[in-house]
């Protein structure tokens, strides 16, 4: 390009190459330079290139990987002008048809010399396979990087299947062979069953539990044919397909049994009767529309059975105006040879009065009780029998219009009569169906277990990620192996954190020489339990969480608006008396649901508790940072309530056990006799008792709490709990 090149020739060579590529991508040019060559154009051509470039020049941007030219729409194939594909016609057209037939796409550009080289073979095969039935997309990575972005494209040309909504990405060489072998791999491989005299038997009298009309294919090719295969995935919902290889030995019988002409391809449907086809089709070319044609007026049964709310749909419509009524005959019956000769009659009239106006279809009754009981009212003369009744349709919402026959449907030549008489009435009478009601949604009697369909789901999950992990560039594993990496990473993150966190929690709790101070608290709590025995519940428990690093956001900050979380301070000294006062103190209040109690341990989280003391006014002896006694100062037996969502909390300051008649006979509170020991002067020992008297009247304070008469002290926001 003369913009990146500043070689004197730049510009004439790059004027060459562009008109190599204009007649490469035009077949007339490409023509008439094969049999004229080049002479009486290259004056024209040279001025017209000049005043191209100057067009493009201003649009002209460089791409990670290549040089991108917007050439002007003349430029492009006019063959791929029909399959050009953008985004929101993808995603709302082409993905729903790809349920029905497989689509072969090529990502292309502008200035891509392999795009040309592969051009031949993409018109051949594209045609070639649109013919058969499949669908043929080009995309325009320049114009629809979107698009391309997410096809997973990030190179030009790059080929790709689709089907079923699922991208599969082509990597073999672009020959025809190949790719006509990557269309029908994407293709299930059970659409076609191989037939033989062996087996033909069972697979026509399959319609029964299939429900769906059964097709063959009789033809002197080996191997089933792609056209065949297309058109047996495209009605999968309505037929099963089969194939006869008429030069096999093992299938003379069915072929003279039916009387085919082995040199011409002959199609067969059979519905109820497998000893006779219902429709045939003889060609010696089998075209799509022909085969189109042929299978969609045989996609049903003579009486289908309605297994499932959309077959229901499809077999009776909707009445979309008065002279496009049609009515469905339905049989409500059972299984078994109970009720098979009331079947067979009702089949025999069906044939004999098939009409565009009238569709006839049975259900079991035991399947779908509650569209029976619809219909039939749970009417004593038709427990146990067939019955039929003639329906219309009258909206989505499940409303119909009907009437049932009087008596119960027993095949006799009365009955048949009476079903006559009554069709041919409504032909004049539509107000014959005087009854309406509403049915529920039929159940969907074949669809698969859940177990399968999620085994099936699991192993195409699997086999996409195999496949991917094979073919896929970096480009697009990289989110797969982010994640991967994330998650290992938080995992091992949270197991190292808890391991320091317990290692810490050991050397942070009492020494052993101290276990028997441990026991002798727990046997002065009992005694004063049992003092206490008319405050202490019989039932039930007060649920106190340690308030952590892990679960302080879930506790405080993010807490619901309306609840408050009361924290209990303590140390690993005082834990046990103190929580144990503390369930006493609060239990009267559990019955509210809006109110949290968790505690928080002073040793470890001493700064946080500071923090927000400081917001609070005189509510504590805010230490000086260069007091020698700061790191002693006690805070156990404080209380907060804190509200997390609006910012605030409300302060307990511990009892003072000389407000008791001086139970701690010179001491002034527990504060005051940490720093007389800290200080080396004689003080009074506490012990569990008065610890536990820090809480005395924290029920009057929780009262107070909930009547919202406390004082709140707000804070601009919750800090951090390392």
């Amino acid at each position: 390009h003369p913009d990146k090149n500043k070689d004197p020739g730049a510009e004439d060579k790059f004027i060459q190459i562009s008109k190599a590529y204009e007649i490469l991508s035009n077949e007339e040019k490409r023509a008439n330079f094969d049999r004229y060559g080049d002479a009486g154009e290259s004056q024209g051509f040279a001025q017209q290139q000049h005043r191209q470039f100057h067009r493009f020049h201003d649009g002209f941007y460089f791409d990670e990987s290549f040089f991108h030219f917007p050439f002007n729409s003349e430029r492009r194939d006019t063959s791929d002008e029909k399959y050009l594909l953008h985004f929101s016609h993808y995603i709302n057209e082409i993905v729903p048809d790809s349920f029905k037939k497989p689509y072969l796409i090529k990502i292309t550009s502008d200035w891509c010399f392999s795009c040309i080289h592969i051009e031949p073979v993409w018109k051949e095969v594209a045609q070639e396979l649109e013919a058969l039935g499949a669908g043929i997309g080009v995309v325009h990575a320049g114009y629809e990087r979107r698009l391309a972005h997410h096809l997973g494209a990030h190179s030009t040309p790059t080929l790709l299947g689709l089907i079923n909504g699922k991208t599969t990405f082509f990597h073999n060489a672009v020959v025809r062979e190949n790719l006509r072998q990557f269309v029908e791999n994407l293709l299930p491989g059970n659409l076609v069953e191989k037939i033989t005299d062996k087996n033909y038997v069972r697979f026509l009298s399959d319609w029964k539990k299939d429900n769906k009309p059964h097709v063959l294919l009789f033809d002197h090719m080996p191997v089933v044919p792609l056209l065949y295969k297309l058109t047996a995935f495209a009605y999968r919902d309505y037929l099963s397909f089969g194939y006869v290889y008429v030069g096999l030995r093992g299938a003379e019988e069915l072929s003279s049994q039916y009387n085919i002409n082995v040199y011409t391809p002959t199609m067969m449907i059979f519905k109820e009767h497998i000893d006779r086809p219902a429709d045939v089709v003889q060609a010696r070319e089998m075209k799509k529309q022909l085969i189109d044609d042929f299978l969609s007026q045989n996609k049903f049964l003579m009486v289908a059975r309605l297994t499932s709310q959309r077959l229901f749909q499809e077999l009776c419509p909707v009445k979309k105006s008065h002279r496009q009524r049609k009515y469905c005959v339905v049989l409500l019956t059972g299984e078994g040879e109970k009720f098979a000769e009331a079947y067979e009659a009702f089949l025999t009239f069906a044939v004999a009065n098939t009409k565009d106006t009238l569709k006839f279809v049975h259900i079991y009754s035991d399947r779908q009780l509650e569209f029976a009981d619809a219909l039939l009212m749970d009417e004593e003369k038709y427990r146990g029998r067939s019955a039929v009744v003639i329906l219309e349709r009258r909206n989505n919402a499940g409303k119909i219009a009907y009437k049932a026959l009087e008596e119960a449907w027993q095949g006799s030549k009365e009955d048949n009569f009476i079903l006559l008489d009554l069709l041919d009435q409504l032909r004049t009478d539509p107000g014959l169906l005087s009854s309406e009601t509403v049915v529920a949604d039929l159940n969907d009697e074949l669809a698969p277990m859940f177990l399968i369909r999620w085994f099936y789901f699991t192993l195409d999950y699997i086999s996409d990620c195999w496949d991917s992990l094979f073919h896929s560039n970096w480009r697009e594993m990289m989110p797969l192996l982010s994640l991967l990496f994330s998650a290992l990473f938080i995992l091992f993150g949270t197991v190292i954190v808890q391991a320091f966190s317990d290692s810490s929690d050991t050397r942070d709790s009492p020494p052993s020489g101290k276990e028997e101070t441990a026991a002798k608290t727990e046997k002065n709590d009992a005694s004063l339990s049992k003092e206490s025995n008319s405050r202490i519940p019989k039932k039930g428990f007060v649920e106190v969480t340690e308030l952590t690093d892990i679960n302080y956001t879930s506790n405080l900050v993010r807490l619901r608006p309306g609840h408050m979380n009361v924290v209990l301070i303590l140390s690993n000294s005082t834990k046990t008396p103190l929580l144990q006062k503390f369930a006493l103190e609060v239990y009267t209040f559990t019955g509210s649901s809006s109110l949290h109690f968790s505690f928080l341990s002073l040793d470890k989280h001493r700064e946080w508790l500071e923090y927000l003391l400081e917001f609070a006014q005189d509510a504590a002896p805010i230490p000086n940072q260069y007091d020698k006694h700061f790191l002693e100062r006690d805070y156990t037996g404080y209380v907060l309530a804190l509200n997390g969502h609006k910012k605030y909390f409300c302060l307990f300051k511990p009892h003072r056990s000389g407000d008791e008649g001086g139970t701690l006979g010179s001491c002034e509170d527990y504060d005051a006799l940490q720093h007389a020991e800290a200080r080396g002067k004689p003080s009074c020992s506490p012990g569990s008792r008065s610890i536990k008297n820090k809480l005395h009247k924290l029920s009057f304070w929780m009262e107070r709490l909930l009547e919202g008469s406390l004082q709140r002290f707000y804070i601009p926001s919750w800090p951090t709990l390392d």
